[in-house]
């Protein structure tokens, strides 16, 4: 696209305001350990010391609202060491402007480069800086240094300790992440009574395997309810997929997709009965109709074959979801005509091991050569992290020159806005500098109006600056220009606790705002990490961990006796993660006005189409795999033998732009089929795939038109 409509674009997306959940308890929680640091402070009568107390306990809050895994407590804690140190560092230097960019410089650098480890990591970096930047200009001695930074971290134990006094839904993010996946895929069993070949975002599966990660004294601790279902969750997936599937399971018409319908509408009802169950810590509430329709009717298996095997199997594993929640099952009361067929519709997380096992949770001193590895993995030139670090240090370190150079005071807020504002794409970097901006317009004219006419004192300036804090809790997921504004009032009613004037602090907030937005905006024309071009080094790669994972389930047909059921399942695994990769690609360069370079945008879409096919395939294939006694097939060794060396090939067309030929493989399923005696699932699944395949091919050539939307990117 052009850069004109890139950036109408971004900028409507910053500006928009979500429907989001409110959580008005976790709010006035995170909104208390910041009045009771506050208070402390200015009770002692040192408001220099409020304020920087107050931000380590917003900056320690605010980290407990990301979305992570880790439980709430280590996440304060973790953060609030993190801003005393920089905090303390700062001060030491922050009297010599030369040692003081240098050490501005070298700490966002590796903030920016904390984004390779995650985004909960990544904003802990960026919130370190902010604080320093802010607190730095408050004047004390090397003492006062580090009784600043033990109050830091005092909000950040002040907020810890609130979390751990007064829970609220302990385990509440991993039993929405796995009720989530639970009701993803009863919404998925109810799209394939009419799409047989719809398809599913494993993204919900995602998110559950990562919530099913524990420490070792979680494991011990953990509800009972979190146990099973989401390994479960994991193998019903391919039995609806089979069920449903035209060619492998029952015929698209006739008594025998009747019945199939049926079992997945029941199947639908019961997941999101397990799935509510999961999710607010209850019994398992069946409706009398989905009881009914799960058992085998009186005139005996309306199914044959293949299909009849994928209802045996869905109805095992719904018996043993609804058990493994290890509540009493009740029957509702029946459901009425306008009820039928009515089921909610949610998206959520990721699948993982057998039921009964966890995946184990690294504790924090183990993460950091975890870290590290994230690190130098990232630490090339052609990474976006890599990237964005260099970018975001060269801007920080701009910014505040020119905000020390500039007549009005305060000049960290141009750094500090570009530091907050700034990502490692081109889409969030544009739409919250846009947010950004808006919303502290906004909060300046609400918080100086306030402090015009009323001319508050340190004791109301600091009510008003939690209520500010409050709400910006209660409102994160609204969105950026919300949450700016919040915070813009929360800081000026802060700073007015130490005695700001509000008239200064007012401009100088909206000129600096806008002057650190401008910088940030700048920095990525300037030096871009286009995502566009590496879109076919994506493709690629999904295309590889899917023949992967391929080829893992062909050789257990190939041969059987020979069981490796871990080597599918990280197959598996790895086609997720590049399907996540390419998906979170195409997102990204959708954004960019940048020219497709040899893929655009309808061939992205109908070359990811093609591979979500292949995986979709080959789950079907999974969900059939023979017993360790069954014949071996030499079909499906021959098909595998040809598969692998096809798919090298056609990586690295991929990569090269050059056609993707699979006549070598047709042949040899064209051979397989001619010498079966019987019509097999890897057989008819075989066929698919190879559909599939030229699916991507076709998609892939047609690539090749010249895309005359966009400009070309500047040299990388």
């Amino acid at each position: 696209m052009t850069w004109s409509r890139a950036l109408k674009e971004t900028a409507r997306s910053g500006l928009a305001i979500e429907k989001a959940k409110l959580t008005p308890v976790i709010a006035v929680r995170g909104a208390a350990g910041v009045a009771i640091v506050l208070g402390l402070c200015l009770w002692r009568g040192d408001p220099a010391l409020a304020v920087s107390s107050a931000f380590g306990a917003f900056a320690s809050g605010l980290v407990t609202f990301q979305r992570s895994m880790r439980p709430r407590p280590v996440l304060a804690l973790a953060v609030a060491a993190a801003l005393a140190v920089s905090t303390f560092l700062g001060y030491l230097v922050a009297a010599h402007l030369p040692a003081f960019v240098l050490l501005i410089a070298g700490w966002t650098l590796l903030a920016g480069m904390a984004w390779a480890v995650g985004p909960v990591s990544g904003l802990a970096g960026t919130l370190t800086v902010a604080i320093m930047l802010v607190t730095v200009t408050l004047p004390t001695s090397v003492l006062g240094a580090l009784q600043h930074a033990a109050l830091i971290f005092c909000g950040g134990l002040v907020q810890a300790a609130l979390i751990v006094v007064f829970p609220v839904r302990p385990w509440g993010v991993q039993r929405d992440a796995l009720a989530d996946a639970l009701a993803a895929e009863a919404d998925y069993a109810r799209r394939l009574r009419y799409d047989p070949v719809a398809p599913f975002d494993p993204a919900p599966l995602m998110d559950a395997r990562l919530a099913s990660a524990v420490t070792a004294r979680q494991a011990r601790r953990r509800p009972v309810q979190l146990h099973g279902p989401r390994g479960l969750a994991e193998r019903v997936r391919p039995v609806l997929a089979s069920l449903a599937d035209p060619v492998v399971g029952a015929p698209t018409q006739g008594p025998e997709r009747d019945r199939v319908r049926d079992l997945l509408q029941a199947a639908g009802t019961v997941l999101d009965a397990v799935a509510h169950a999961v999710r607010h810590a209850g019994p398992v509430r069946l409706a009398p109709e989905a009881m009914a329709t799960l058992e085998v009717p009186a005139s005996g298996p309306m199914l044959h074959g293949a299909a009849r095997r994928s209802a045996y199997r869905l109805i095992s594993l719904l018996a043993d979801a609804v058990e493994l929640t290890d509540e009493p099952v009740r029957a509702t009361r029946p459901a009425t005509g306008a009820e039928r067929g009515q089921g909610g519709r949610e998206e959520g997380g990721q699948g993982g091991r057998e039921v009964g096992s966890h995946l184990l949770r690294p504790s924090v001193p183990r993460l950091v050569p975890v870290a590290l590895r994230a690190l130098r993995r990232e630490a090339r030139w052609s990474s976006h992290i890599f990237r964005h670090a260099l970018r975001v240090s060269a801007v920080a370190v701009c910014g505040y020159l020119l905000g020390t150079a500039l007549p009005f005071g305060h000049g960290y807020w141009a750094p500090l806005t570009s530091v907050m504002v700034m990502r490692p794409d081109f889409g969030q970097t544009y739409s919250r500098g846009v947010a950004r901006f808006s919303g502290t317009l906004v909060g300046v004219a609400i918080s100086g109006g306030v402090m015009a006419l009323a001319h508050p004192g340190p004791a109301v300036c600091a009510g008003l600056a939690v209520v500010f804090v409050f709400l910006m809790y209660l409102l994160m997921r609204t969105g950026v220009s919300v949450t700016s504004a919040c915070v813009a009032g929360y800081v000026i009613f802060l700073l007015g606790i130490a005695g700001e004037g509000w008239t200064q602090t007012v401009a100088e907030r909206v000129v600096l705002t806008l002057l650190g937005g401008l910088l940030a905006m700048l920095s990525y024309a300037l030096f871009p990490a286009w995502e566009t071009p590496r879109l076919r080094e994506r493709l690629a790669e999904w295309l590889e961990a899917n023949g992967r994972y391929a080829l893992a389930v062909l050789d257990r047909y190939a041969r059987p006796a020979e069981r490796r059921p871990r080597q599918v399942r990280e197959a598996l695994l790895d086609a997720r993660a590049a399907r996540a990769a390419w998906e979170e690609s195409e997102a990204r360069a959708e954004k960019e006005p940048v020219r497709h370079r040899g893929l655009s945008r309808t061939s992205a879409t109908a070359a990811g189409a093609a591979l979500a096919t292949m995986g979709r395939v080959t789950m079907i294939m999974e969900a059939h795999l023979p017993d360790n006694d069954a014949e071996p097939s030499p079909g499906a060794a021959a098909f595998a033998a040809e598969l692998r060396p096809s798919l090298e090939r056609a990586a690295h067309a991929v990569r090269e732009r050059d056609r993707l030929d699979w006549s070598a493989l047709r042949a040899v399923w064209e051979r397989w089929d001619a010498e079966s005696e019987s019509q097999g699932v890897a057989l008819r699944a075989a066929e698919l795939l190879l559909d599939a395949l030229d699916d991507l091919a076709e998609a892939v050539e047609g690539s090749a038109a010249t895309d005359t939307e966009g400009t070309i990117p500047p040299a990388q």
